[in-house]
């Protein structure tokens, strides 16, 4: 039985719960003769909630522990000689032999020892796959006997659901934020562990970024230089040219569609823009540099400049491009929200349409508009497919945006590409740089949430 299986007969008895929970309702208990205190789909709420949130509990820590307690059944099976003088790599190693012999994998003349752990490997699962399909299948059966006993005709449900419910919320809040902590945590220990081998200074104020140093012994490479600010100011050039592009053209066409624009044109035109926030980046990412990088070539060389194919302008362009939906979304939801009494309180004075606009509805927008356009500044910092086939990964200190240049993200990717060995300053340097990002970004969402509070308007 396997673990989609499983969801799906625990999703089955989970609407048979509903069910019987509904045929529970004290209207049926007491023969219709007496009033339901609660709307009768509580009762079937109740009943769902007690026969699926155990029983997915438990279905999700089993297939979570079930491959560690497999594997470490399988390896005390095998004899004590074999893991003798082996190391933690060299027995990861055998594992996963076992696991391509338990899957047909088998790439040449195999240990008999292994072929027999890989045979128990397969016994075991099934035997652990039975053994999660009765336990949850119980556990559900269990709940929901146990919520159907406890439907009495006079029993709070309502109170009981909303308990159970809030439990929810409270918890998947908890996870969010234990979630963030524990990014910034491991952020934090492996930076630590990076700015131990390279001075912080360096790192932030150096002016060469090269961080091509031995991962193994015996390889030959650079000694290696870790200044990012040519990392910095790439990923400052393309998010620059990123929001000249998509602010004026998300704000303006927030305004057409909140101001100017009919109902019907209204109703086609703002899904379709949308739309775009919706692409893939690595569709954008094929977009700069099959249609958009050519062009701006040949058009700069028709100018008299040149300008190289991978270069920052396009990158942020074509990313301005991508993020115009959040800024015009937002912007058109704070414009829309402004009252229509500021809107004929100005035309009563005389002032025309641009003038109420300008005067009038962009002041009186103004916290929903920045927090736009803060948010969409931290998608363009953290972007990457399209910094990575438009602008390039070569981190070059330059004003000009028609040279190739390099962003943070892209050299996360680039340093965690390949042989990735977690005890070197080439490796550790991507947490660095990814440390920076967060900071940022997180600095940004707080801007934006900061201006949106003390700038808000209160209208009745």
């Amino acid at each position: 039985m396997t673990f989609f299986e499983a969801t799906l007969a625990l999703l089955a008895l989970t609407a048979l719960g509903y069910y019987f929970g509904l045929r529970r309702s004290p209207a049926r208990v007491s023969g219709g003769g007496l009033r339901s205190q609660s709307p009768k789909g509580y009762y079937g709420t109740y009943v769902a909630l007690w026969c699926g949130l155990p029983s997915l509990l438990i279905l999700l820590a089993w297939v979570a522990l079930q491959p560690v307690a497999v594997d470490a059944i399988v390896l005390a099976g095998m004899p004590a000689e074999y893991f003798a003088d082996k190391s933690a790599a060299a027995t990861n190693l055998i594992k996963a032999q076992i696991h391509n012999l338990a899957a047909g994998r088998d790439f040449g003349q195999s240990d008999a020892t292994l072929v027999q752990a890989a045979a128990q490997l397969n016994r075991v699962r099934r035997l652990a796959h039975m053994a999660m399909f009765v336990v949850v299948l119980s556990a559900a059966i269990g709940g929901m006997t146990f919520a159907l006993v406890r439907i009495r005709a006079y029993f709070g449900v309502r109170t009981h659901v909303e308990r159970i419910t809030t439990v929810i919320l409270i918890a998947s809040s908890t996870i969010a934020i234990l979630t963030t902590v524990g990014i910034l945590v491991s952020l934090l220990f492996e930076s630590a562990r990076f700015f131990a081998a390279v001075p912080v200074t360096e790192f932030l104020f150096g002016l060469n970024w090269e961080p091509q140093i031995p991962i193994r012994e015996g390889q030959v490479a650079a000694s290696g230089a870790f200044g990012a600010v040519p990392v910095f100011t790439g990923t400052i050039m393309v998010s620059a040219v990123a929001m000249l592009v998509a602010i004026p053209v998300g704000l303006m066409a927030a305004i057409y569609m909140s101001e100017y624009a009919t109902p019907a044109f209204r109703k086609v035109v703002k899904p379709a823009l949308e739309i775009l926030a919706g692409i893939p980046t690595i569709v954008y990412g094929f977009f700069a540099v099959l249609t958009v990088a050519p062009w701006m070539t040949e058009t700069a060389k028709a100018l008299g400049f040149s300008m190289e194919p991978n270069s920052g302008f396009v990158a942020g362009f074509v990313m301005g491009i991508m993020i115009t939906p959040f800024i015009s979304s937002l912007a058109d939801d704070a414009l829309t929200a402004v009252p229509n009494s500021l809107r004929d309180g100005a035309a009563a004075l005389g002032a025309t349409r641009a003038e109420t606009i300008k005067q009038v509805l962009l002041p009186a927008a103004l916290p929903g508009i920045m927090g736009g356009v803060l948010l969409a500044v931290s998608r363009a910092i953290g972007e990457t497919m399209i910094v990575v086939m438009a602008a390039g990964i070569a981190a070059k200190l330059t004003a000009n945006p028609f040279e190739a240049v390099t962003t943070v993200t892209v050299q996360i990717v680039t340093l965690l590409i390949g042989d990735s060995s977690f005890d070197n300053p080439k490796t550790l340097a991507a947490f660095a740089l990814g440390l920076v990002l967060f900071l940022i970004t997180l600095t940004l969402n707080i801007l934006a949430l900061h201006i949106t509070r003390k700038y808000r308007e209160q209208y009745d």
